[in-house]
């Protein structure tokens, strides 16, 4: 079986959830007349990755614009389910595509970077949240617990997302294999030179297609009272892109782009799984399960569980 697949190079409409949305249609919709049957959009594109600020924290205490900044970063954030996820699974249906986008979500008094996946017949399938954010993330975004791992079964293949640096967390890795992933989706934040060999290193890993997707965002498109570390001259790119579509021996079929907002497409094969796997099944004949074992705990979490 072959299908086409897009990663799309975009940027927020930051802290606008609504805007986004409707710019995502108007990409998913072009892609989708190219043949593209699977999109991949960037990480926490709906509403804004806040890249270069630092929400007034300091060691020992908080600013108080640092907390307005956090308001309506929270504001801007979405419920999963609500009329957001309505409205793509709408945009799903009317472009017959599969979607994997990152969105903020927001659940009580905490954000998540969430990735949601969503199909033409069904709308939205489930989400992943991001198990670990790194660094600064930390601040701004809860923890994922193992009960969004999924891997869905799709009339295009095996459907999964790890996010950003989850990427470099082999054991998380490892439980994707395990479930089968074939359509490895890599929303992220990274536009460093080396992002691109590891998506390729994770393919070959994995014998499976990465399709991988950064924004392309300047500081223009953020209000004026946002301030970030990397200047406030409106031509400043905040991300640069990098977004790269990658076969399961580790060969590029698209990408990688920078400096643009873009859309990869790219025709993949899904024969070239079993061809990969051949010689290497990192969960099957080339695994050691007398030595290694992994063991994956998918129940939710609750930090308050009530008696009767």
């Amino acid at each position: 079986m072959k299908i086409k697949a897009a990663v799309i190079q975009i940027g927020s409409v930051p802290f606008d959830a609504s805007a986004t949305v409707e710019k995502v249609g108007e990409h998913v919709r072009a892609a989708s007349a190219q043949g593209a049957e699977l999109v991949v959009l960037p990480e926490a594109l709906v509403s804004a990755y806040p890249k270069g600020v630092d929400f007034g924290a300091r060691v020992g205490g908080r600013l108080p614009e640092g907390r307005d900044a956090f308001l309506r970063y929270f504001d801007s954030a979405i419920d999963v389910p609500g009329t957001h996820t309505d409205r793509l699974a709408e945009i799903c249906r009317e472009a017959r595509v599969h979607m994997v986008i990152g969105v903020i979500e927001r659940d009580g008094g905490t954000l998540y970077c969430t990735v949601l996946f969503f199909s033409p017949e069904e709308g939205l399938l489930g989400k992943h949240r991001k198990l670990m954010p790194t660094a600064m993330e930390r601040l701004i975004w809860g923890f994922g617990d193992g009960s969004t791992l999924p891997v869905f079964e799709t009339e295009i293949g095996r459907l999964g997302s790890v996010i950003c640096w989850e990427n470099y967390m082999p054991m998380l890795r490892m439980a994707m294999y395990g479930k089968g992933i074939q359509l490895y989706c890599a929303p992220t934040a990274d536009d460093s030179d080396g992002w691109t060999a590891s998506m390729r290193h994770i393919a070959r890993e994995g014998r499976c297609f990465v399709f991988s997707t950064c924004q392309y965002i300047t500081r223009a498109a953020f209000p004026a009272d946002y301030i970030p570390i990397q200047g406030n001259d409106p031509e400043t790119v905040l991300m640069r892109g990098g977004s790269v579509i990658v076969n399961p021996l580790g060969e590029i079929l698209a990408g990688p782009v920078y400096g643009e907002e873009a859309t990869l497409i790219a025709e993949v094969d899904m024969d070239d799984i079993a061809r990969g796997k051949y010689d290497f099944d990192v969960v099957g004949h080339y695994s050691r399960p007398d030595i290694f074992s992994l063991i994956v705990d998918e129940e939710p979490k609750f930090p308050v569980i009530g008696r009767e």
